[in-house]
């Protein structure tokens, strides 16, 4: 993924106002994120941990959506559940149910799809075996990094399209 700056961030989200993407909490650190890595750019909001942010290339176009982590979800520390996105599995909490508005008018009546997404975000870094979930007791994936790479932008593609995330630029809006 391209490098992104704070700009770029806040004027891509396509389920939320401009007026909340500008209120939202943008990381600091952008520059020493792993861009090369990363095939979504995706974090919780420090200040309100059921908030979540992802952006990422859809369409030709840089798309932005914003989450919310399901309240009152308890999880077994014993139980393990996988990442509907990156099919990374984790014990405890490591999994979360985030919903998404949808796009349009549906959103805007509070019409949300929602999925089981790494709680932290990460899906990429688990992928790519930069960061372990700790969660797979059993024999490791043997599917090759980039065909693991394919599946989880195929499957956050559909994520989008269930969003209602058009696939091209709305007209008068920059792509």
């Amino acid at each position: 993924m391209e490098p992104l700056t704070d700009r770029k961030i806040r004027t891509c989200f396509v389920n939320c106002s401009k007026g909340e993407a500008r209120r939202m909490a943008v990381p600091r650190d952008l520059d020493e994120r792993p861009w090369d890595d990363l095939d979504f750019f995706g974090w919780r909001d420090p200040g309100a941990r059921d908030r979540g942010h992802l952006v990422t290339e859809y369409g030709g176009r840089l798309v932005g959506v914003t989450l919310r982590a399901s309240q009152g979800v308890q999880r077994s520390f014993t139980k393990t559940t996988v990442c509907s996105v990156c099919l990374t599995s984790h014990p405890g909490t490591g999994v979360a149910l985030l919903a998404a508005p949808r796009v349009g008018p549906a959103g805007r009546q509070g019409n949300t799809v929602g999925t089981y997404l790494c709680a932290d975000l990460d899906c990429s870094l688990y992928i790519r075996g930069k960061k372990h979930s700790g969660g797979d007791r059993r024999s490791p994936e043997t599917l090759p990094v980039e065909q693991k790479i394919e599946r989880l932008r195929s499957n956050l593609e559909q994520f989008l399209a269930k969003l209602g995330v058009p696939t091209a630029p709305a007209p008068g809006r920059p792509g």
